[in-house]
């Protein structure tokens, strides 16, 4: 192989890895990577992970849920923000122990399941399923 052809081969490999790292690299208005965190609210000692296509009725009042921060670098960082809280609400047919629903009003509620694993407890994938 030519000079100029390994040369014209080491710029292109070299291309190759800058634009694979900079497809993994997110960013955010402070540059810094974007934060993989998975949404979720604690509320009454359980945790709550977001579901989506949920077809649900919010129900009462019932308290202060709390989010956490996101530690998905493994540790707190000063600039981080703090856990924060919205109002949890009851999801009509099921119990709070099983999901809620979370936000500042209930029109504006999301659906939260307490699950572990990627297993739904079955009061929830009744309502997904409509049945």
């Amino acid at each position: 192989m030519s000079r100029t052809g390994r040369y014209t081969g080491m710029l292109l490999a070299a291309a190759m890895v800058m634009s694979a790292a900079a497809c993994t690299a997110g960013s955010n208005s402070g540059g810094k990577e974007s934060a993989s965190c998975v949404n979720r609210f604690i509320y009454q000692d359980r945790s709550y992970r977001d579901v989506a296509n949920v077809d649900f009725t919010v129900g009462t009042k019932l308290g202060a849920a709390t989010k956490p921060p996101c530690e998905d670098t493994g540790g707190r960082e000063k600039d981080e923000e703090p856990a924060t809280t919205e109002t949890a609400y009851k999801v009509d047919g099921i119990s709070s122990k099983v999901a809620i629903a979370v936000g500042d009003t209930p029109e504006e509620a999301t659906f939260f399941a307490a699950y572990s694993g990627s297993e739904l407890p079955p009061e929830v994938q009744r309502l997904i399923d409509g049945s």
